[in-house]
């Protein structure tokens, strides 16, 4: 007699395809895929965090790759919880746009650990790989200039992705309002028990070695900052989390 299996949480994401993308007088979005980006609040956020000195924010079009860029720090989802929180429930996502975080400081120097990815855009980023923008994608550049040497410490790269989230969340906070029953796509994952059956436990070694190499989990938001804990505060121990966690964004690199 087969064993019934016991389904344990139930996540659902819902996706809003975005088609176009523009500036314009404020952040905006719409549920017929229409996406503006305003830079308004650029002087609030350098006055906001100590360690930027500027930051500029640039639209590329799909395939205008052949540009420069400063290392690339993180490739952001726009993702929202709309009820419950990572791992559960609901979750609204926007495809067709992604935001790209980089870093330098006023002295030219790239901010990373152990390699930087400065340099012609087209053949640092690889398109269409899990976590990258596909070739038809917007994406959203996100460039910080540090002060002098604060890419390079563990605050000044905080500061550089609160900052990017700070003006993500402008968008999340849209995309809760987004009727879910009108998505483009809709997916749905279970973490399941099997009793009886193998268990499965993968391991993945993440960054948390100081300085500015630090990984943080367990955000308010997919993808996040706000409400994150840092691994190294954490002890660099070892955490236990559900695929669906992982799956809706619960791990947040921060180099």
């Amino acid at each position: 007699m087969a064993v019934k299996e016991i389904d344990l949480r139930r996540l659902v994401i819902k996706a809003f395809h975005m088609n176009e993308v523009e500036f314009g007088d404020a952040c905006t979005m719409t549920m017929d895929g229409k996406f503006t980006v305003s830079k308004d609040m650029i002087p609030d956020l350098v006055k906001k965090y100590d360690t930027i000195n500027k930051i500029d924010i640039q639209i590329i079009k799909p395939g205008d790759h052949d540009r420069w860029t400063n290392t690339i720090m993180d490739i952001v989802p726009i993702s929202t919880k709309v009820l419950g929180k990572c791992g559960d429930g609901i979750t609204h996502t926007v495809t067709g746009v992604y935001v790209m975080l980089t870093g330098v400081d006023v002295n030219g120097k790239q901010t990373h650990e152990f390699g930087s990815s400065e340099g012609n855009l087209k053949e640092k980023l690889v398109l269409g790989r899990a976590g990258t923008p596909d070739e038809n994608d917007y994406i959203i550049s996100f460039d910080v200039t540090f002060e002098a040497a604060m890419g390079q410490e563990r605050k000044g790269a905080f500061q550089g992705h609160a900052a990017c989230d700070d003006f993500i969340q402008v968008y999340r906070d849209i995309l809760k309002k987004f009727n879910g029953n009108k998505c483009t796509e809709r997916h749905e994952y279970h973490d399941t028990v099997r009793p009886g059956q193998k268990r499965v436990l993968i391991i993945r070694q993440v960054a948390g070695q100081g300085a500015m190499y630090d990984t943080h989990l367990f955000p308010n938001e997919p993808s996040g900052v706000e409400g994150g804990k840092s691994i190294i505060e954490m002890g660099n121990m070892p955490v236990m989390l559900t695929p669906n966690e992982y799956r809706d964004g619960i791990i947040r690199s921060m180099q």
